[in-house]
């Protein structure tokens, strides 16, 4: 049989990398895409193809997805839109340049990619589409308003494509974790560095607790999991001819998901806003 094929982006780190280690063990062909060529170029040193992909940049895009059709002559069993960063900020504080710089590579990337594999999984007459969301893409929270935005976005899209997409056989799957072992932290430092202002901002004061944390490690967080959690639920996905729309993954995911089901929306806000 041939083997089965996906691409990942976001494989430099955290879960991209996770899933493309933990994907090639269960059988899969990994195209493990990173923005940076120095990545790539790391993760083909530990045997991957790994295409340049920036889903900030379309050509890019387009470029690392037909380096992969070329490659597979021209099918793709699966992609996992796994590439996101985060720019931290009260949302007050948060320039339309910051939003646009986390929607260009969260939201539009992710959606341009999505639309090139589905022609693709069209003509073949099958795939799995999985798009790593978030916690973050279910409820809000303090601080994190862009990554927030993007999330709800891209949960919004793909509810909508696998509603629309119901007389294909593509499937739509979301995964949702909370916290997990990753680089986010750091990854969020530059862009809250380039656009947020906030010794400047009426919230200064609330900053000293935000650039604490963002700036010093404290180690784990109360209940995160490592990235390989968040893999077993993506095999999982693949390997379902029925797959759930939504997987959730650690404790908060599913205390938060529960709470948006039962709580009226000032008492969600109130929960949130104690933890």
């Amino acid at each position: 049989m041939k083997m089965r094929s996906i691409l990942i982006t976001g494989c430099s780190s955290g879960i991209g990398y996770d899933a493309a280690h933990g994907l090639r063990k269960a059988g899969w062909r990994v195209f493990a895409s990173c923005r940076k060529l120095e990545d790539a170029e790391r993760l083909k040193a530990e045997g991957f193809e790994a295409p340049v992909l920036d889903l900030a940049d379309h050509a890019s895009i387009v470029s690392a997805l037909d380096e992969v059709l070329a490659a597979t002559g021209g099918t793709l069993d699966a992609l996992y839109n796994n590439g996101a960063f985060a720019c931290p900020g009260a949302v007050e504080d948060l320039p339309r340049e910051a939003l646009q710089e986390v929607f260009n590579t969260n939201v539009f990337g992710t959606h341009d990619l999505t639309r090139e594999v589905i022609k693709v999984m069209r003509k073949q007459g099958h795939g799995h589409i999985i798009t790593c969301s978030s916690v973050l893409g279910l409820v809000g929270y303090r601080w994190r308003g862009a990554y927030v935005a993007s999330k709800f976005a891209l949960e919004g899209l793909m509810d909508c494509l696998r509603i629309e997409m119901r007389d294909t056989p593509i499937h739509f799957v979301l995964i949702e974790p909370g916290p997990i072992t990753s680089k986010i932290r750091e990854n969020s430092i530059p862009p809250f560095e380039r656009f947020v202002d906030w010794r400047n901002s009426a919230r200064a004061v609330q900053y000293e607790t935000l650039t604490k944390r963002l700036y010093e490690s404290s180690g784990p967080d109360r209940f995160e999991l490592p990235a390989s959690a968040v893999t077993d639920k993506i095999i999982k996905a693949l390997s379902s001819d029925n797959p759930a729309p939504r997987y959730y993954v650690t404790t908060p995911t599913y205390l938060m998901g529960t709470l948006k089901r039962l709580l009226p929306t000032r008492m969600l806000d109130w929960f949130i806003a104690k933890g």
